[in-house]
C-alpha cells in the first residue's frame, strides 16, 4: 500500500472528524483537526477580550497570532488527539456553541487562514495524513490523492450536535442549534477567501441516513482503492 494524503471536507456537524479519527486510528495514520484548530484561535480571541458585542477586533487579533501555538497530542484513554491551545487542553471548551457562534467569522478572516494553512500543510508534508475540514482537498491539499466530501441535511445535523452538547451536560436549544447549522453554511460558502466547496475530485458521500460503521466500511474501502493503485 502506498502512502497517502486523505481530504476531507464538507459542512459542519456532518460527522466529518469523527469519520476521520476512526480511519485514522483503523489505518495508522495520523489525524488532524482543522476546525479545532480555527476553534482554538476562537477560543483564544474570547478569552483575550478580541470579541465583544461589537464584533471581532481584527487589527488585534491580526497583531495576536504570534502568540498562538495549537498543538495536539494523544490521549491514551480515548485513543484520539487532543487540541492544546498554549499547552493547554481545551477539547471541551472548543465545543461549546460559544465558540460553534463565532467560530465560522474567525475562519473568514485572511490573516487567520493564511496562519492555519501554513500550519496544516507541515503538519501533512510527510504523507499518512487524515485532515478534515473546509478546504483541505481545495486549498491546503489539492494534490491529496483521496478527496471525500461530506453533507448531511441541516436538521439531521442539528440533530447530531443536540445530541452531542447533551450528552455533555451542556443545556442547549435544538432550534438555536439548527439555526446556528444553517447560518454556518452560509458563511463558510459565500465567504471570500477558502470558500466551502467541493474539490472537482472529490467523492460525495451523504451521511444523513447512514451508522457510524456504515460510514467506515465505506471509507475503508475508498482508502484501499486509491492506496492500492
Amino acid at each position: 500500500m502506498k502512502v497517502i494524503t486523505i481530504a476531507i471536507d464538507g459542512h459542519s456537524s456532518c460527522g466529518k472528524s469523527t469519520m476521520a479519527k476512526d480511519l485514522a486510528k483503523e489505518i495508522g495514520y495520523i489525524y488532524i483537526d482543522t476546525g479545532a484548530m480555527y476553534r482554538a484561535v476562537t477560543l483564544f480571541a474570547m478569552q483575550n477580550g478580541l470579541i465583544t458585542d461589537a464584533g471581532i477586533d481584527e487589527d488585534a487579533l491580526r497583531n495576536r497570532m504570534p502568540d498562538i501555538l495549537i498543538t495536539f497530542q494523544l490521549n491514551e484513554e480515548t485513543g484520539r488527539p487532543d487540541t492544546y491551545l498554549n499547552g493547554v487542553c481545551v477539547e471541551r471548551e472548543i465545543r461549546t456553541m460559544e465558540v460553534s457562534k463565532y467560530v465560522s467569522p474567525i475562519a473568514t478572516l485572511g490573516f487567520v487562514r493564511e496562519a492555519m494553512v501554513e500550519l496544516q500543510r507541515l503538519m501533512g508534508e510527510a504523507k499518512g495524513v487524515i485532515m478534515d475540514g473546509r478546504d483541505i482537498g481545495t486549498v491546503v491539499f489539492p494534490n491529496a490523492e483521496l478527496k471525500i466530501f461530506v453533507t448531511a441535511s441541516a436538521d439531521v445535523r442539528a440533530k447530531r450536535r443536540f445530541d452531542e452538547l447533551t450528552a455533555k451536560g451542556e443545556s442547549c436549544n435544538f432550534d438555536e442549534i439548527l439555526t446556528n447549522v444553517v447560518e454556518r453554511d452560509r458563511i463558510d460558502s459565500t465567504r471570500a477567501i477558502s470558500p466551502l466547496r467541493k474539490a472537482e475530485d472529490a467523492i460525495v458521500l451523504d451521511n444523513s441516513n447512514m451508522t457510524i460503521p456504515e460510514q467506515k466500511a465505506w471509507l475503508l474501502e475508498q482508502y484501499y482503492r486509491v492506496a492500492a493503485e
